[in-house]
């Protein structure tokens, strides 16, 4: 360009890198109420803080002339910035540019941050709006695309992924998604499958219904941990649990001192303890008493409701909460109550943040659909989970603690650190209710009257033996504990522990029961 200056070309390329996409589009998303890919960012980070990566890259394909389609940066919008001032990996897809969907150079490009992030020990959050891979490329994509989840995979348990889902997520994006810690989906545009909505013709109208109803689809899926009403409300969302986590494994959580005493008393959990070990309560009533003011943030709360898992704050510092919900299934634990909890308690074990377990569960649900389901094998990832954990991890025992839900919900026996019991405590091989349904072989019972013979006994014998004072005695617990004194016994028993280092024996890796 003749008579042009240097500089002046750079500032019309800026601008085009800056402003590239279908005009009709970007005109839709705006009578939406939507942003696009860089507004999505710039709105997520700290005022001028993001540098961006690769703007001007584009695809190198000539087929079904998309050579005369090259606009900058490929359809997403890569770089880092601060978040409240913590430095973060981010990108976002721009939905204007090809659909938003994944081509060779746009999937090189995400790779390229990922891996930065995996060097620098960074967190990503990944905001999704794209149809999948892009079939005009064919082939050059699919190589690419498989780069994304094995750097996914690789910065996994190294640095936090957080994705949010802003649009019609499918193929190799949603792949993606599942990859990531944390999943944030929008209510009104967020959808996500794992095949092109194109080629589910065959769904009824019922199954349609379902994947449209978002919040139907998080509670039967338990893919989204929050779900979000708008674009903003999920961009805050990633924010917030931003604030509980470290940058990676190797730091730990800012602690945010506030002005809730440590040794605040928790009146109100006295209303909980009684005779009658079937009144239903919240858990989230009892967490919010003991925690920091207001710091509980719950984590998918529509998947699984029988089991409550979150973050939040005691005495200023990061926890992972993992409790039963007697109001719902009385507390029972099932197939999807340990999938959710193994997942969080290994999350928490990855970047240093100390677990503590409120216990109030008879058990696992009996019956041939929970076998079917595999109760079995998802019950050992929860076990699994507890055991190999070595953050310092800590459990109060409210009423039931029956076999295998006191063995799963973070006992003394499964490398547990602090272990105590409010008065109202019930630690039992099972429900004395069940024991005299219990039937043995007629040669072990001597007779068919085993009920009539021995059920009073043995209930008996779980009354007088199996409390909080005998447990306690066998050194299952460390205390026996008021309620109101909650609280403090737990920042009592946290702060020397947060220096706590396990070492184990080296192996390659565990063989989780997946």
């Amino acid at each position: 360009m003749a008579g042009v200056s240097p500089s002046e070309n750079l500032d019309a390329i800026q601008y085009d890198a800056q402003n590239s996409g279908d005009k009709e589009v970007l005109a839709k998303l705006r009578s939406e109420g939507k942003l696009n890919a860089r507004e999505r960012i710039i709105s997520l980070l700290d005022s001028d803080s993001f540098v961006e990566i690769d703007a001007f890259v584009n695809h190198r394909s000539y087929d079904y002339n998309l050579h005369l389609h090259k606009s900058l940066g490929d359809g997403i919008v890569a770089g880092h910035g601060m978040l409240n001032d913590r430095r973060v990996v981010c990108f976002s897809q721009d939905k204007s540019i090809f659909s938003g969907s994944i081509g060779e150079m746009h999937a090189k490009k995400i790779v390229k941050i990922l891996e930065f992030a995996e060097k620098s020990l960074l967190p990503v959050i990944a905001i999704w709006d794209g149809i999948g891979q892009r079939p005009e490329e064919g082939i050059k994509s699919l190589g690419p695309s498989g780069e994304i989840l094995n750097i996914l995979s690789a910065c996994s348990g190294r640095v936090p992924l957080i994705s949010i889902v802003l649009g019609n997520l499918s193929g190799v994006g949603a792949l993606a998604v599942g990859l990531s810690d944390f999943t944030i989906m929008g209510t009104s545009s967020g959808k996500i499958s794992l095949s092109n909505p194109d080629y589910n013709r065959h769904e009824s109208e019922e199954e349609i219904n379902f994947m449209e109803d978002m919040a139907t689809y998080d509670a039967r899926s338990g893919i989204a941990c929050l779900l979000a009403e708008d674009e903003n409300n999920a961009l805050d969302m990633a924010s917030k649990i931003i604030s509980y986590i470290p940058d990676n494994m190797s730091s730990n959580p800012i602690i945010e001192k506030n002005d809730d005493p440590w040794n605040r008393k928790c009146h109100s959990l006295d209303k909980i303890i009684n005779n009658d070990q079937k009144s239903p309560y919240d858990v989230k009533s009892v967490i919010s008493q003991v925690t920091d003011k207001d710091s509980f943030l719950e984590l998918f709360p529509n998947y699984a409701r029988n089991l409550v898992i979150g973050f939040a704050r005691l005495d200023g510092y990061s926890i992972g909460i993992v409790a039963n919900q007697p109001n719902s299934l009385s507390g029972f634990l099932d197939a999807k109550s340990s999938i959710k909890a193994a997942r969080f308690i290994s999350f928490c074990d990855c970047f240093n943040l100390p677990i503590i377990s409120f216990v109030d569960s008879p058990g696992f649900i009996p019956g041939a659909i929970q076998e079917w389901e595999g109760i079995i094998r998802d019950s050992a990832k929860l076990l699994f989970a507890y055991s190999e954990a070595t953050v310092p991890k800590l459990s109060v025992i409210m009423k039931k603690a029956y076999g295998e839900a006191y063995l799963a919900m973070g006992c003394k026996q499964l490398g547990s650190d602090y272990n105590v019991s409010w008065p109202s405590g019930d630690i039992a091989l099972m429900d004395s209710k069940w024991i005299t349904n219990t039937r043995y072989d007629e040669e072990i019972s001597g007779s068919g009257d085993y009920e009539e013979r021995y059920g009073q006994i043995l209930n008996y014998e779980m009354m007088k033996f199996d409390n909080p004072l005998s447990a306690a005695k066998k050194g299952w617990l460390e205390d026996i504990i008021d309620p109101s004194l909650t609280r403090e016994y737990l920042v009592r028993a946290l702060r020397p522990l947060l220096s706590k280092r396990e070492f184990t024996l080296p192996k390659k890796h565990s063989n989780i029961p997946l």
